[in-house]
């Protein structure tokens, strides 16, 4: 007997799968890591046996309900469909008992119920994805953070060009969550108090940007000009020692451009620079990096790819960039016999 129950602590210490019957009530489960007035942090960890693939080829699918505000986590395990709220811990898994239906009947149901297929980016949360061995049992790591309340505020200040309201913030709103909208308002202002209070938010936010300068436009910088020589004029006047002094603001930095750029108008070589920079891969999410890295094989197959891989590729997705690239290519084979 005390043989046994050696073995079976021998085992139990060394992460055995034996474990795997003592974590029912740890896998399979959204937990909260941490909750505060700004980011909300849950984490899960899902068993990996038995996982199907879902749509192009991916083992899970972000789901979104807009009116519960609640983002999902849809997998495909055997003969079910289970979708976990990744946003509210305590919401019941909804699962769908299936043999033989297909992916897009279930995201058809699932889009009755209010759920669509989104990229967390675009609601104000982060997400990271990996494979991890939790207590000896295979996982898929999942963490969100939602951001959406401290994204609403930051937006709101640079809507109103008001920077009062998040002055006091510490927390730090990931940039690709708010660069792209800084940018199109940064594009709008038209005065020199509407750019200084967006240079105090960028500041805030730590953009590395043109849109993080203070800019003027030619009239702007004729207009501050004649203000000053009105004022020194004036103050002379009255105390010749004190002079007043606006200064002009010429020259902008270099654009760093938003993920958004990268992820859908890069050329190949554009992003090939951007993903071997350290400095780069920082700013980026464990998901945004992946994408990053699938839209540039798919770039280099386009520029690289021999006709028999780019034929291959449009019939398997069906992208008429290929079926263009697949013909210039077969139309150059003509031209060489």
């Amino acid at each position: 007997m005390q043989k046994i129950l050696l073995l079976l602590f021998f085992f139990l210490l060394n992460g055995c799968t034996l474990n795997s019957p003592f974590l029912v009530g740890e896998v399979d489960k959204v937990y909260v890591v941490k909750h505060d007035s700004y980011v909300k942090y849950n984490r899960a960890y899902f068993t990996r046996e038995n996982i199907k693939l879902i749509q192009n080829g991916n083992k899970y699918l972000y789901l979104y309900h807009a009116k519960e505000k609640d983002l999902a986590i849809l997998l495909h395990r055997k003969n079910k469909y289970q979708l976990y709220s990744l946003s509210c811990p305590d919401k019941k898994v909804l699962i769908f008992k299936t043999h033989k239906t297909k992916d897009r009947t279930i995201l058809k149901n699932l889009r009755r119920k209010g759920y669509h297929p989104v990229s967390p980016v675009t609601i104000g949360y982060t997400s990271r994805v990996s494979m991890q061995l939790y207590k000896g049992l295979k996982t898929l790591l999942v963490e969100v953070e939602d951001y959406s309340r401290l994204q609403n505020m930051y937006k709101k200040a640079i809507r109103t060009y008001n920077a009062q309201s998040i002055k006091h913030i510490k927390t730090k709103l990931p940039k690709a969550l708010i660069s792209s909208y800084y940018k199109q308002y940064h594009k709008r202002a038209k005065t020199q108090k509407q750019l200084e209070q967006l240079q105090i938010i960028a500041t805030k936010l730590q953009l590395n940007s043109t849109a993080a300068v203070v800019q003027t436009t030619k009239n702007d910088s004729e207009q501050i000009v004649e203000k000053e020589k009105v004022t020194v004029k004036k103050v002379t006047e009255k105390a010749p020692k004190e002079v007043e002094v606006v200064k002009i603001i010429k020259k902008p930095r270099k654009v760093t451009k938003p993920y958004s750029y990268y992820l859908e108008s890069a050329s190949y070589s554009e992003l090939n620079t951007y993903l071997s920079k350290s400095d780069s891969r920082e700013d980026l999410t464990y998901n945004q990096c992946n994408m990053l890295k699938e839209r540039l094989k798919e770039e280099k197959l386009l520029v690289d790819g021999s006709l028999e891989d780019v034929i291959a590729a449009y019939k398997k997705n069906k992208d008429p960039r290929y079926k263009t690239r697949s013909l210039e290519l077969m139309k150059k084979v003509q031209e060489n016999k």
